[in-house]
C-alpha cells in the first residue's frame, strides 16, 4: 500500500472535533452587532411614566373650549307657523307728489293694483277671482282677507308705484275665499330602465279660491297725514 492512500485512510477514521474555519467568523460577525445594537437602544430610550391626575390648567380650557348640546326645539325647529299680530303700520309723513295726484288718481274709476300674496303678484281689480297655487292654511270658505301688499297701484291716466310697496294707508283692498279647487287625478310611471317593475304615484292638489270683493283708493289718507 503506497503512503498518500494510508494517510487519506487514517484522515477518515479521525472524528472532526471542530468547526470549519470558515464558519466561525460568520457567526461571530452577527452575533456582536446584534449585542451592541441592543445595548445603545436600551441605553438611549428614556422612560415615559403617564400622570396620576390631569394637568388643572388643561381641564378648564378643555371644558371652556367644548360646544354646548343644541336643545331638540333648536336642532329641529317646529313648522312655521303664521304671526299672530299684525305687522305695524307705516306712520312716516307721505311725499309732497303723493299728496297732490292722491286726489286724481281716487277721483277716476276702474282702479286696478298688483297685490302680491306670499311673494307672488297678481294684477287685478274689482270683481276678479284669484285661484292661487297652494291651499292656504287656517281659512274656511267665507272669510275676509285684507290684502296690504301692493307694488302698483293705478287707474287709467295715473299710476302709483311703490319702493318695493305701496303705502298700506293709500288704498284698501280686501277678498273673500270662496273655496278650494281640486284639479284632475295626475298619474305618473315611474320606472327605471332594464327593469320590468313600474311603480305608479297619483296627484291631487288643492287650491285655494279668492275674489276681490273691495278695492278702493283713500284719498282721505292725505288730510290724515
Amino acid at each position: 500500500m503506497s503512503r498518500a492512500l494510508l494517510r487519506s485512510v487514517l484522515e477518515l477514521r479521525a472524528p472532526v472535533t471542530r468547526l470549519a474555519p470558515s464558519v466561525r467568523p460568520a457567526t461571530t460577525a452577527t452575533t456582536a452587532p446584534t449585542e451592541t445594537a441592543t445595548v445603545r437602544f436600551f441605553n438611549q430610550t428614556a422612560q415615559h411614566i403617564e400622570p396620576a391626575q390631569p394637568d388643572p390648567s388643561i381641564v378648564p380650557n378643555a371644558a371652556q373650549q367644548a360646544p354646548s348640546p343644541l336643545s331638540p326645539q333648536q336642532q329641529y325647529p317646529s313648522q312655521r307657523t303664521p304671526p299672530t299680530q299684525p305687522p305695524p303700520a307705516p306712520t312716516g309723513p307721505l311725499s309732497a307728489s303723493v299728496r297732490t295726484l292722491l286726489p286724481a288718481l281716487a277721483a277716476q274709476p276702474g282702479h286696478y293694483i298688483t297685490i302680491h300674496i306670499h311673494g307672488r303678484g297678481y294684477l287685478v281689480t274689482a270683481g276678479d277671482s284669484i285661484r292661487l297655487p297652494f291651499k292656504m292654511p287656517g281659512v274656511v270658505p267665507g272669510n275676509v282677507l285684507r290684502l296690504n301688499r301692493a307694488s302698483v297701484l293705478g287707474s287709467r291716466d295715473f299710476t302709483l308705484r311703490g319702493a318695493p310697496f305701496v303705502d298700506e294707508r293709500l288704498f284698501e283692498c280686501r277678498a273673500v275665499v270662496t273655496g278650494a279647487e281640486a284639479e284632475p287625478m295626475r298619474t305618473m310611471v315611474k320606472k327605471k330602465r332594464r327593469t320590468r317593475r313600474s311603480q305608479r304615484v297619483n296627484s291631487k292638489h288643492k287650491y285655494t279660491m279668492l275674489r276681490i270683493s273691495e278695492l278702493r283708493v283713500k284719498p282721505e289718507a292725505v288730510e290724515e297725514s
